[in-house]
């Protein structure tokens, strides 16, 4: 636990002392332990307004690591998601009930935060998210030129990835990002699909460990993944996906072995790898169904790499709206009670599926063409890349509306 220095101290002391109440308790009269436990509790917004009370706080919410640790272990029974807008992180929207709304056949999501701007100037895609950092290609997947970034977009942190040399040979590519919990590192996977004269693909991974060094692995071949893209669906370290050829075997790369190892998907599924998502609900491993227009099927893998495991949810959609009830919705998180949080694909509805009551619910949140679960930290990306590597910084002014 961190204590706060002498320093800050003396700071605590000058800053605050006036403003104290002989006879009435206020917070700058707590221990400073507690004050950073309270201050932990509180939503986004009001966070980056406490950072302009006094320099005590200032320093606290910024540099603290009690804070950061604190914040970051309450933030991740609480996620949010990230709202992408013309290939653009610019809204987090936290996950908890505005229950100044009346809720009746919506839930209405609150606060939203306006993220700055870093990168807004690119064509970015966002490939996933670790412990509130997240990873964000610029470029297409058959590009000559692209880079490659990792951000924490609530600090407005950025560190652009040094890539291998382009070779004329490379075809397409597909990045990945994890975090392993044992060996505390995290790491940047890139499918390179190769094609040599007279010779079939070839699809490589080369793996990039972030404030280690700034070298690419070669891990041997692996399957390509289906349409360039892995999945986001990463439970406990391990990066999944599929390929286009077949939709019985999933595949998975092991961030702390580094092994590649293949997994039996549920038996008989008629619906084709393109009409099927892994994601991660409830640090679970889903294959989620989303072809039909009547039903959405969830197979969850209750214990991990035990094929005979699967087990499906059929999920109805008669209750959602019914001029788009035939689309396709992709689930994004669980939150409340076990509630399914789904997004329309490529759209700005966002519905909630209740497994108790069997019934979806509007949910209102703001436009954005995908919606990623995220865990909010504040967690400096310095401490991920170490000091000798350089982290940009983006316009300091950050909107909050």
């Amino acid at each position: 636990m961190t204590i706060m220095d002498a320093q800050s101290s003396k700071l605590f002391k000058g800053d605050c002392e006036e403003s104290r109440i002989s006879h009435v308790t206020g917070i700058m009269d707590l221990h400073i332990v507690i004050m950073v436990d309270i201050l932990s509790r509180l939503p986004i917004k009001s966070i980056f307004y406490c950072k302009i009370v006094c320099k005590l706080w200032y320093h606290l919410l910024t540099s603290d690591p009690l804070f950061c640790k604190m914040y970051y272990k309450r933030s991740s029974y609480f996620p949010s998601i990230l709202l992408s807008i013309n290939h653009s992180v610019r809204l987090l929207v936290e996950l908890k009930d505005d229950v100044s709304h009346p809720l009746n056949r919506t839930i209405v999501l609150s606060p939203r935060f306006h993220l700055p701007p870093t990168l807004y100037t690119q064509n970015l895609t966002l490939i996933s998210s670790c412990n509130g950092f997240i990873c964000l290609f610029n470029g297409s997947r058959d590009a000559v030129e692209h880079s490659v970034y990792i951000s924490n977009p609530l600090l407005g942190e950025y560190f652009e990835v040094k890539l291998p040399k382009w070779e004329k040979r490379i075809q397409r590519v597909a990045y990945a990002f994890c975090f392993s919990e044992t060996s505390g590192q995290y790491k940047v996977l890139r499918s390179v699909v190769s094609k040599f004269e007279g010779c079939p693909h070839v699809s490589e991974l080369e793996v990039y460990t972030l404030g280690v060094n700034e070298k690419w692995r070669n891990v041997g071949e692996v399957p390509e993944p289906l349409c360039g893209l892995f999945c986001k669906g990463n439970v406990n370290g391990v990066v999944h996906w599929m390929t286009s050829e077949k939709n019985d075997n999933i595949y998975s790369f092991n961030s702390w072995t580094e092994e590649v190892k293949s997994m039996l998907a549920p038996r008989g599924l008629i619906t084709s790898s393109y009409g099927l998502t892994l994601v991660e609900l409830g640090n679970c491993l889903c294959l989620c169904d989303t072809y039909h227009s009547e039903y959405i099927d969830i197979w969850w893998m209750k214990e991990y790499g035990i094929a005979e495991s699967w087990t499906k949810d059929r999920i109805w959609k008669d209750t959602i709206q019914p001029d788009i009830s035939c689309d396709r919705f992709i689930p994004i998180s669980t939150w409340k009670d076990g509630e399914i949080l789904m997004q329309r694909y490529r759209g700005t509805h966002v519905v909630s599926y209740n497994p108790k009551e069997k019934k979806f619910t509007k949910v209102k949140v703001y436009l954005g063409f995908a919606g990623t679960s995220y865990i909010p930290s504040f967690y400096s990306l310095k401490t991920v890349i170490g000091e000798s590597l350089q982290v940009s910084y983006a316009y300091p002014k950050i909107e909050i509306v």
